[in-house]
Formats: C-alpha cells, structure tokens, sequence
C-alpha cells in the first residue's frame, strides 16, 4: 500500500515537472517607451542682460522646439533614450518693457509648452539739456532746418535716430532701400556726398554718370519725412596744370588724401593764387547743388571739412589724413569759415545745420580744442568712429560734449560697426545718430543686429519720423 502511495506521488511530482517544463517562457524585452512628453521646466525668468538655459524633455520621439522669436537661439542636443537637453540663448534686451515668447515643444501628436519672460531694461534718465544751445548758430535758419534742430534736442538722451551713407555715385537711395529689404523699415537718416562734384554733370560720353543736380533720392527721403545729411570728400587738382585738365574732363590729377595730393590749403586761403581762384569755383558749384535742396525746403545736416581735428600727424609723413587737415589747426577752421561766409552769407544758403566732425583716433583729443571753429559757428559735433565692437563709447562721447562744454549736441556721424544705442543710452551717452558708412564691410552689423536696431524702441526709423516740414 505503501509502495503505492510511493507511486502515486512520484508519478504526480513527475507531472507537476512536466507541466513546468512546457510552461512557455517571456523573453521579449519591456516596452519602457514613455507615454508622455515631460519638461523639466515650464517656464524661465530671464534678467535684462540676457542667459543662457537649458530644458530637458523627455519624449518618445525626439521632439522639436518651434515659437522661437529673434531674441533666443537653439541649440540642439543629442537624442539618447528617449531625452534631450535644449541649450536655448536669450539675447539682452535693449527696450524698456518686459518681453515674453511661448515656445512650443512637439513630439508625434504630444506637445507642451515654454514661457520665456524677460525684464524690461531700465529707462535711462535723460539729463536735462539745459546746457545745449537752443538755437542754430545761423540766425536766418529756415523754419524746417529749426524744426530738425528742435526735434534732435527733443530726442538726446530718448532715442538715436539709425543713418547709413549711400554708396554708388552717393547720392542714391540704394541702402537705404536695403535696410528695409533686410528689415522691414528704412532708416531714419540718410547720408550723401559730394564726393564726384567734379565729375557732375558727366562730360558727354561716359558710361558712368553722376549728376548732383538729381535730387530725386534726397526729395524722396525728406518727403517721406527722412532727415538728409550731406558730406563732402573734396578732390583737388595736384596742379594748376591738373585743374586745366579738369575742365577738359581728365580728373586724373584729383584727389583729397594728403598722400594723393600736394594741393595747398595755405595757398588756398590767399587771394590771387589759382588754388583760392579754384576753391571759391568749387564752393560756387556745391552752392548750387545745395540751393537746389533749399529750394525743396530740405534741411541738410551739413558736415564739411570732415575728420580733421585732431588727426595731424598722426597718419605719417604727409601728416592728416585729408588735405584740408594738412595746414594745422588755425587754417582749417578759417577755411571752415570761408565756406560758412560764402554759403550762407554769399549764396544766402539758410538750409544748413552745421557738423563739425572730430577724428575718434585714440590720444586725438588733446588737439580737438585748437580745432574747433567755435561754438558760434557749429551746431552739432560728430564723431567718425571705426571700432571693433558695438559697446557704448564713453571716451569719444566725453570728449565730444567737452569740445562745446555740452551747448552742443553730439552724434555718431560716421561710424563702421554699429555701437549698440541701448548701451550707449544706458551709459548716459546722447548722441543723437549713428550713420554707418556701408553694409558690406562691418561684420558685427548682421542682419539679425539690423533687425534688432529697428525693432528697437530705443531707435528711431523713418516711419516712426513725424513730419518736420
């Protein structure tokens, strides 16, 4: 019985082996694909000056970050089971009020979203400008060219006005049609030059023409209430040779750098000598361009005679940089003279608000003083500057309101790479414009920093300009 029973559960263990033994076995791996999509932050609080970010997401396909606006950058990570690290770069912000972007993350048909909030900078306080002088130097200034002068004392210290320098025959509005290709909005400021004035009209016959007598581009930018500014590159003849030449059309003897000419200046202010008899022509012939822009009851903002301040010496052995600077400080500023006495005194010119331009060259200001023509005979001072960044620019800005002891206004008025006017406001610098001298050579002036500087509530474009007529 016993050997039975013996049986019966050997045979019954047997079984139950059995059994396990066919039991199948689960060798597929777990499925641990996420169901969700998780953010390791739904939000960022970013300072004014700006941050860089991360944001982990956690998705079952790699996800993509769309609602980026201009101001913040991404960049990718890799995609590693199942997560990715975003670093996400939000730029400073250059205006007075806060700024928010919603970002929105996606994966497949899942999709969460980001808040980005940013202060606001902080609105400087304009010092008062009690010091500026509050009429132009010209007591028989046109009603517009007041209106202009009125409207720059209004915005120094509020807003800079964006410039650029047509290019080409320089009295185009190429650029400024660019900018607003690049930005949806003109600058509020355009430059010109007289820089072929001997050229103009053309002789009959050449291929490349310039007419100074087309205003057409300065009537567009004042009628769609632009400012116009207007320079001159004065070429000289070599020799009196040079100049019989030039009125034959061969300007081969012509130019304005002291290393390209040995035209006089010296000479040039005294009477009876053929480069006196030659720049009293050439003043006559740039007033009749400039009467022509009176006549349309455009205001120029005038800037003759431009960098001459306190580079003598400084550019070699033929001293400044252009021949009106290579005579020293005392004929310089009578030739400043002669041309604010024939223009407006002779040709009744009364359009003009007057530039003087200082050399931003660094050690040039201990010589600005001895430049300058004077506070009655200047309006506005401008610094040319070509530096290798957009920071603010305390040195040349100080300098600048030192020369008039702040009666006068200051502008950037020629500049490479664009010093960034929220800076520069921020630092208490007012100056009134920037006006960059092209769009091709200054790497720091991208498209995205144009859009930045016209977008910018700090920057005034043309359609932003009241009218001023």
């Amino acid at each position: 019985m016993r050997f039975l029973k013996l049986i019966t559960l050997s045979a019954a263990f047997l079984a139950l082996l059995w059994s396990c033994e066919k039991e199948p076995t689960n060798t597929d791996p777990m499925d641990d694909t996420p169901k969700d999509l998780t953010l390791d932050a739904s939000s960022f609080d970013v300072p004014v000056e700006g941050k860089a970010l991360t944001l982990t997401v956690t998705a079952p396909s790699r996800p993509k970050v769309t609602g980026l606006p201009d101001w913040i950058t991404l960049k990718d990570g890799t995609y590693n089971h199942y997560k990715i690290t975003f670093a996400l770069t939000v730029a400073a912000n250059p205006a007075y009020e806060a700024r928010t972007a919603t970002l929105t993350v996606t994966s497949g048909s899942l999709s969460k979203t980001v808040s980005v909030k940013q202060a606001a900078a902080e609105k400087p306080t304009p010092p008062e400008p009690v010091t500026v002088d509050t009429d132009l130097t010209n007591a028989k200034a046109s009603s517009a060219a007041r209106k202009v002068y009125n409207f720059l004392r209004e915005q120094a210290g509020q807003k800079v006005l964006s410039g650029v320098q047509s290019g080409g025959t320089a009295n185009n509005n190429d650029r400024v049609n660019e900018i607003f290709q690049k930005t949806g909005k003109h600058p509020a400021l355009a430059g010109y030059d007289y820089i072929f004035l001997q050229y103009s009209p053309t002789p009959a016959g050449w291929d490349w023409v310039v007419n100074y007598g087309d205003i057409s581009a300065a009537k567009e930018q004042w009628k769609a209430n632009g400012l116009v500014s207007f320079m001159w590159h004065w070429n000289v003849p070599n020799s009196e040779a040079d100049w019989e030449k030039g009125k034959a059309g061969d300007y081969s003897g012509y130019n304005f750098y002291c290393d390209k000419t040995s035209f006089s200046i010296t000479r040039a202010l005294q009477a009876g000598t053929w480069e006196n008899e030659f720049i009293v022509k050439d003043i006559e012939k740039v007033a009749g361009y400039l009467k022509l822009l009176q006549q349309e009851g455009i205001p120029v903002l005038w800037r003759p005679l431009h960098e001459a301040a306190g580079n003598y010496t400084l550019y070699g052995a033929n001293g400044a940089w252009f021949w009106w600077g290579r005579g020293g400080a005392d004929a310089c500023k009578r030739l400043w003279k002669l041309l604010r006495d024939k223009l407006e005194g002779e040709y009744g010119l009364d359009n003009l608000i007057w530039v003087w331009t200082l050399d931003a060259t660094l050690g040039a200001e201990k010589d600005y003083a001895s430049w300058y023509p004077g506070n009655d005979q200047v309006d506005i001072v401008g610094v040319d500057i070509y530096a290798d960044d957009t920071e603010a620019k305390s040195r040349q800005y100080q300098a600048a309101v030192d020369l008039s002891g702040g009666h006068k206004l200051v502008t950037v008025s020629e500049c490479g790479n664009i010093p960034d006017p929220g800076k520069c406001l921020a630092a208490g610098e007012t100056w009134n414009w920037f006006l960059t001298w092209d769009l091709e050579n200054y790497k720091l002036n991208t498209d995205a920093y144009w859009k930045s500087l016209m977008s910018s509530n700090r920057v005034l474009t043309r359609e932003q300009m009241p009218s001023l007529k």
